[in-house]
């Protein structure tokens, strides 16, 4: 059988009251040391209270208004968004402009016999008794270099 000397026992709640008894002068003595040494420091920030508001708040100030004007949702990012809408504004009325004149030369397709006659002149070559068609020769193909470094 083991010895019972050698297990472990728990300490009584009494001797943690009494070590707390026991060592309360010293940190009675540590606490006001501290506070001692301590209140140089929150007098002086005491005393400068309204100069530390101050500057926390130009901080404060200087920060919304870093973030309002370079933040995700900012002054700048408003403004290219904006220059982009005027742009696609812009361009919807251009094309909206070219889809009237393409639907106003189908109708003139559909109905006018003179608009008919006109396309058919240009795009297929027809021509009237008595008219010539002057067809353009198609250009050119350039030619190609001799050699490689013709190229450079």
């Amino acid at each position: 059988m083991k010895s019972l000397s050698k297990i472990t026992r728990f300490p009584r709640p009494e001797d943690g009251l009494r070590a707390m008894v026991d060592h309360a002068p010293q940190a009675e003595a540590f606490a006001a040391s501290w506070i001692e040494r301590m209140r140089p420091l929150a007098v002086r920030i005491y005393a400068l209270r309204r100069r530390i508001a101050t500057i926390a708040v130009t901080v404060l100030a200087a920060s919304l208004f870093v973030h309002v004007m370079f933040g995700a949702n900012g002054m700048v990012v408003y403004r290219q968004k904006r220059a982009e809408y005027e742009a696609l504004r812009k361009q919807n009325v251009q094309v909206q402009q070219e889809n009237d004149r393409y639907t106003q030369q189908i109708q003139g397709l559909k109905s006018d016999t003179k608009s008919i006659e006109k396309e058919a002149r240009e795009q297929l070559g027809y021509a009237k008794p008595g008219e010539y068609v002057y067809v353009a020769p198609a250009p050119a193909k350039p030619t190609p270099p001799a050699n490689h470094t013709a190229k450079k």
